[in-house]
């Protein structure tokens, strides 16, 4: 049909005028329809390929990747050409069911093998931790059991220990020292307190009396003279209590500072050579059994503790006797000094010489306190 309506239209004559003009040409119906039918046809079977085309290229065509953009007009050059794997983008994939484009993107894989690998590394990074902690529990519980084992054999006498009878006597010295100088810090302190309401007895007592000798004319002077004396003492007595409590602060901080910072060293010290025992006494006791691969294993790593723990003992051993020896220096210099403060500033008091209590003050550099130093002011109070 399409060809006999084609040749129908080469074969048709087109009327010329006299002038060399082609003429209106008559309308001629059926060959308008003929061309608009053909036209429709085309267009829908070339619609329906192309979408075949289209759903077989996009399912099972080939490789964006592999495939190339021309940029230019036709028959440009090669240089126009442009490899579609350089192009950075999202790769699309085509659903033929619902006729649509899904892009697919390696950037959730990225993103999960990232995530995967940061929590892989979290949990490395705690079990790294968990297993330091079970290995110092159980490096402290094998420790805590060899010292409690060799503790109960020294307290039974089934075990050895390792002694230092000059290291020890020193010790002792030390802490029966520590003891007797308690006991003069307590009373130092009884004594402050005691004296210390006895100057405000004074004060009150030398306040009544001059009050009194305003109201009573007839013992004015009796009263004046009581007064006067009252408040001489309570000045006295005021400063006494300065010397005093400098000795107190003293030995407080010799006896509760220095003393107790060498007796924690020898606490440390004392379980040094507590463990180092009981390492040693586990070295003899593998050393004493058979020697297979196993327990030679064993006297070796054995061997490593003992080595550690002895030089631990040493260390420790080295720094009691440095403080020792330092403490007993110090004490001695502290001690000449408190005690020739003591002894002055008591001396002066109760032989009223003012003059040479106020001087040993100034000799061991005491200031006093103004009178109601030691309350809170008002704003405090609040």
């Amino acid at each position: 049909m399409t060809d006999s309506i084609m040749s129908k239209a080469a074969t048709m004559e087109i009327p010329i005028n006299s002038n060399g003009d082609t003429g209106t040409l008559p309308e001629d119906d059926s060959l308008e329809q003929a061309a608009k039918l053909q036209w429709s046809l085309d267009e829908k079977v070339g619609s329906t390929r192309g979408t075949r085309d289209l759903q077989q290229v996009m399912v099972s065509g080939p490789n964006l990747n592999e495939t190339s953009i021309v940029s230019g007009g036709y028959g440009g050059t090669a240089e126009g050409i442009i490899p579609t794997s350089s192009i950075k983008g999202p790769a699309v994939r085509y659903n033929p069911e619902f006729n649509k484009r899904i892009p697919v993107t390696g950037l959730g894989s990225n993103m999960h093998h990232s995530s995967s690998s940061s929590s892989m590394s979290a949990d490395d990074a705690t079990r790294g931790v968990a297993v330091e902690k079970i290995e110092s529990v159980k490096k402290w519980g094998m420790n805590t059991y060899k010292c409690t084992k060799q503790m109960i054999s020294e307290r039974f006498g089934r075990g050895s220990r390792t002694v230092d009878l000059e290291l020890e006597a020193q010790i002792e010295v030390l802490r029966d020292t520590k003891r007797k100088y308690q006991n003069v810090l307590r009373l130092a302190r009884a004594l402050t307190n005691h004296f210390y309401n006895m100057v405000q007895t004074q004060h009150a007592l030398g306040d009544t009396f001059a009050d009194l000798s305003q109201k009573s004319p007839e013992l004015r002077d009796e009263f004046g003279y009581n007064a006067e004396t009252q408040k001489l003492l309570c000045k006295n007595g005021e400063t006494l209590l300065g010397a005093i409590n400098f000795f107190v602060s003293s030995i407080n901080t010799l006896v509760n500072k220095t003393m107790e910072d060498t007796l924690m060293t020898i606490k440390m010290y004392e379980n040094a050579r507590l463990e180092f025992d009981a390492y040693r006494a586990d070295l003899e006791e593998l050393s004493m059994g058979p020697r297979d691969a196993v327990t030679m294993a064993r006297i070796d790593a054995a061997q490593q503790q003992y080595q550690v723990h002895k030089e631990k003992y040493e260390r420790l051993r080295s720094d009691v006797t440095i403080k020792l020896k330092f403490l007993e220096e110090n004490k001695v210099k502290v001690m000449h000094k408190q005690l020739l403060l003591f002894h002055n500033a008591i001396s002066a008091y109760f032989a009223g010489n003012q003059q040479q209590l106020e001087q040993t003050l100034k000799q061991f550099n005491i200031k006093l306190k103004p009178p109601g130093a030691d309350k809170p002011s008002w704003l405090e109070e609040q």
